[in-house]
């Protein structure tokens, strides 16, 4: 087996929507296909990968650097001793001669290929990606669905509380149960205000909400809201300060005794580290929410859980963000806690297939070879067209 050929190129996800701290009418992202020389009903097996909502492209560096590596290694560098595509060596190829730190769009570009290496994988194997991942990296027993709650209740020009109620009902109405909205783009207030309008929508249960910050608030802000919203009971208070200042997320889980989540901004396992070490994250309540697409992949993302399970964590503590299909086969495969959920935005990449169920807050990852993301029909339309 061997990848003959690599296309990537950037398309948009933008949206007039923004959070607290930046808006996405500029949002893009980078897809990739990787065809491979394995014949299957008379076409070439396509692995496929793209970066989640949040970081910009990092189609350039990609190209430049780690694609050229991959294609240009002995094609058996890249197999496990079966004569099948093992990603993890394929990922030290494109790790080559790179130092330490420096993550950020590095980790993008790494992502989205390790993402479609895995795809490949499970493919060639004839297999879906979490039964694929779970034979090869877990204990053969994945889990059949996984919690997923709707992200959403972003600030919009004119939206309004009552909008912003419909939007929450039309989440309740597809199938889920947790939903999550957007904080600290407004005064402590109004927040206060969308967030109770919220809670009425869920019949009077905050438990079931979930509020995101997006890194805006310094250490006195962060502990303003969380005394406000502390009677609430919410779901989590997520990513309240910015993601590396561990000493915030310290001080504030002394005060703020609710769940907190936070990590889609750390990018590798020595962020993952730091975050345990000196973030002041409790095990018994918080989630860490690195996202395997946007941190090298789930070759790296494998190491954080390691390190997790090191400092007595539970995988089940592990939600991740980018509501997209790859991480719901890790959350499946690797029995996490959950995985998010984008049911509007970010489209084409967002969201499942579609014929993907949400019951209960529940969903499964379908029995497509690898990803699935051909049940995804707009975005592999868009996927297809990059190697037709």
């Amino acid at each position: 087996m061997k990848i003959t050929a690599a296309y990537a190129d950037t398309i948009p996800i933008s949206s007039p929507i923004r959070n607290a701290f930046i808006d996405f009418t500029k949002m893009d992202c980078t897809i990739l296909a990787l065809v491979s020389d394995v014949i299957v009903d008379g076409a070439p097996v396509v692995g496929y990968g793209f970066n989640s909502n949040g970081r910009y492209n990092a189609t350039a560096i990609m190209k430049d650097r780690f694609l050229p590596r991959l294609l240009g290694a002995d094609p058996d560098a890249l197999l496990d001793s079966a004569g099948g595509l093992d990603p993890a060596r394929a990922w030290d190829l494109m790790m080559t001669n790179e130092k330490p730190g420096g993550h950020g769009e590095r980790s993008v570009a790494v992502g989205v290929i390790d993402m479609a290496l895995h795809d490949l994988a499970a493919k060639i194997a004839g297999v879906p990606l979490y039964r694929w991942i779970s034979d090869n990296y877990g204990d053969g027993e994945p889990d059949e669905d996984v919690f997923v709650y709707a992200a959403g209740g972003y600030y919009a020009p004119g939206k309004s509380a009552r909008d912003l109620q419909d939007e929450m009902r039309r989440f309740l109405d597809a199938g889920y149960e947790v939903v999550k909205m957007k904080i600290g783009g407004a005064d402590l207030s109004e927040d206060l205000k969308r967030i109770e309008s919220v809670i009425e929508v869920l019949g009077g249960d905050g438990s079931r909400l979930a509020v995101d910050v997006n890194g805006k608030f310094d250490l006195t802000t962060a502990l303003e809201y969380g005394r406000a919203i502390e009677l609430y009971g919410l779901f989590w208070y997520e990513e309240v300060g910015d993601p590396l200042d561990y000493a915030l997320n310290a001080t504030l889980a002394e005060h703020y005794s609710s769940p907190i989540a936070t990590g889609e901004n750390l990018f590798s396992v020595h962020d993952a580290r730091n975050l345990l070490r000196y973030g002041g994250m409790r095990p018994d309540r918080d989630y860490v929410q690195v996202d395997p697409a946007l941190a090298y992949g789930l070759t790296e993302y494998r190491r954080v859980l390691h390190e997790l399970d090191r400092h007595g964590w539970s995988s089940r503590r592990c939600v991740p963000h980018g509501g997209h299909q790859f991480s719901l086969h890790i959350a499946a495969a690797l029995k996490l806690g959950g995985n998010e959920s984008y049911p509007g935005e970010f489209q084409p990449t967002g969201g499942f297939t579609d014929d993907a169920e949400i019951r209960g807050s529940r969903v499964a990852p379908g029995e497509r070879p690898g990803i699935g993301l051909e049940g995804k029909a707009e975005f592999y339309r868009v996927l297809r067209a990059l190697h037709s």
